[in-house]
């Protein structure tokens, strides 16, 4: 297996590259929201009768490896939001991205954690609003998407992909399908369905596991999930090979519907940068990342290249 070189540039670089001299495309929202102070999220209603104030809130994590993992995991945070805002909260095990974003749009999910990728569709079309990340103790967050295959599999780097399957999770993942599309056809000069053909997982957990277990020639991944795979012993990691790892990318946005109560937003949000991880089962799921708070953050800023990257790609986010 050859070293990390030129698949070491990172994602910023190759992006600028595909985008040069190209205006991003404006990120509109669906024309059920407003957007009166430009922050490129949906507006609280004005009308007070358009609010709403659940006696339960639905939580749901973003589907990025098996909902049963993290129902758990998640318990003693939803414990503390239940006591932050005198409201039940329930965990919802969501199987895919699409029914997480359609869950919010019609009202049945409140609070969520939505993937990179997903996030400015569940921004444009649900009306969600992130408001924060995990991060490391110093404030430094994010993941890096990864082409993962398995050794002695005869792909030492990634112009060897040429004319074989190329495993993606699923057509809303950053990691997983939008950056290496981009990333593929900028740096490598390989356009998808032309010089490589490609698949679906469904997930990353799938795609570490069929990569593993040599089901999967190559696929893309988010580091993350395979870190934390390989740290609770699903897989070993002499079962895989890296041959490309790109600049780091934003993780999980947390964030409410446009149109809950004001008073109850501002309650979700205090539950989040109130909570303690000391001893948590967040800390210890999400510390194999060197993740061990929540951070602020704003979409427009934060989700800037991802927008980009789904601008490079020609996506539109279809809100009909």
């Amino acid at each position: 297996m050859q070293p990390l070189t030129r698949s070491m540039m990172t994602g910023a670089i190759a992006l600028a590259a595909l985008t040069a001299g190209q205006a991003q495309a404006e990120f509109q929202l669906s024309e059920r929201f407003t957007d009166t102070d430009g922050d490129l999220v949906a507006d609280i209603p004005e009308d007070e009768s358009q609010w709403l104030d659940p006696d339960t809130l639905i939580f749901a994590y973003t589907p990025v490896e098996d909902p049963a993992v993290y129902a758990e995991v998640w318990a003693g945070f939803l414990k503390h939001m239940e006591e932050v805002t005198g409201k039940q909260v329930q965990f919802f095990p969501v199987q895919s991205n699409a029914a997480q974003i359609e869950a919010m749009r019609a009202g049945r999910l409140h609070v969520a954690g939505f993937n990179t990728g997903s996030n400015p569709l569940a921004v444009a079309c649900a009306g969600f609003r992130p408001f924060a990340m995990m991060a490391a103790e110093d404030g430094s967050f994010g993941y890096e998407m990864e082409i993962i295959t398995y050794p002695d599999s005869g792909i030492d780097e990634v112009e060897d992909i040429r004319g074989k399957t190329l495993t993606h999770t699923s057509e809303t993942s950053n990691s997983g399908f939008k950056a290496p599309t981009a990333l593929m056809a900028s740096e490598f000069g390989m356009t998808s369905g032309e010089d490589y053909e490609v698949d679906f997982s469904g997930k990353h957990d799938n795609s570490v596991l069929g990569v593993a277990n040599e089901d999967y020639e190559v696929a893309t991944v988010a580091n993350s999930v395979k870190n934390r795979m390989i740290d609770r012993g699903v897989i070993d990691a002499d079962q895989l090979e890296v041959i490309y790892q790109s600049d780091t990318f934003p993780t999980t946005g947390y964030g409410t519907a446009y149109n809950l109560a004001p008073e109850l937003q501002e309650a979700i949000k205090e539950a989040f940068f109130s909570f303690d991880w000391e001893g948590s089962e967040l800390a210890e799921e999400f510390g194999r990342n060197g993740e061990e708070q929540f951070i602020p953050i704003s979409f427009k800023e934060h989700w800037a290249v991802i927008r980009q990257i789904d601008d490079a790609n020609g996506v539109e986010y279809d809100c009909s």
